[in-house]
Formats: C-alpha cells, structure tokens, sequence
C-alpha cells in the first residue's frame, strides 16, 4: 500500500467515525472529546494486553501475547492517526497525516540528538 493511500484510508476511517449513527448530532467539541479520549481508552487496551502477556495478574495467568501487544499498539496508533485526521476534517485539502508524523518524528529524533 502506498503512502497516498494509507493517507486516504486514514481520512476514511476518520471520515466514517465521524458520520456514526452514535455522533450524529453531537457538537464538535463533544466529537474532539470522543476523538481524544479514544486515544487514552486503546491505551488501556495495551496495557491490558502487556499484563495478559506477561502474566502480571496471578489469578488470570498469560492470557495474551506479545503479538497481541503489537496489534493494540497499532490501534492506538490508528487511532491517533484518525483523531489528527479529525482535526483538519474542515480543511480545503486533506492534511498528510503521515506527513505530519514525520515531521514529528524527526522534531523528537532532533530532541534526542539523533537527527
């Protein structure tokens, strides 16, 4: 897949969440509410797949694995994608969200002394 269109899909995804029967109605503000704390919740979601893997609740045991880790990592991920996708929702072009996270990586590489 190419860059392009990780790109659309991401505004797709963002797009779709938006018209959701569930936000319908709902003001902007509430939306960006929605939108962030999604973010914290998929967070969780880690977390809870990370003691899954490494057995830290006695009673439970390993319940997950570290592919399970991986793929909560990556809907955080996404979901943070989407929410900075919602955010320029009203802009003329669609903003290059992955653009956006090089940018950002390289700001925190350079924060680092490693770019």
């Amino acid at each position: 897949m190419t860059r392009h269109t990780t790109n659309a899909l991401i505004h797709k995804v963002s797009a779709w969440i938006d018209q959701a029967p569930c936000n319908a109605g709902r003001n902007p503000e509430a939306l960006l509410w929605g939108r962030v704390t999604k973010v914290g919740e998929e967070a969780g979601e880690v977390i809870a797949a990370l003691v899954g893997a490494t057995g830290q609740n006695p009673r439970k045991g390993q319940t997950h694995t570290l592919a399970d880790v991986e793929r909560e990592l990556l809907d955080t991920a996404m979901t943070a994608l989407a929410a900075v996708a919602h955010l320029h929702a009203r802009d003329p072009e669609p903003a290059d969200v992955l653009a956006l996270l090089d940018d950002h990586v390289l700001t925190v590489a350079r924060r680092a002394h490693l770019a």
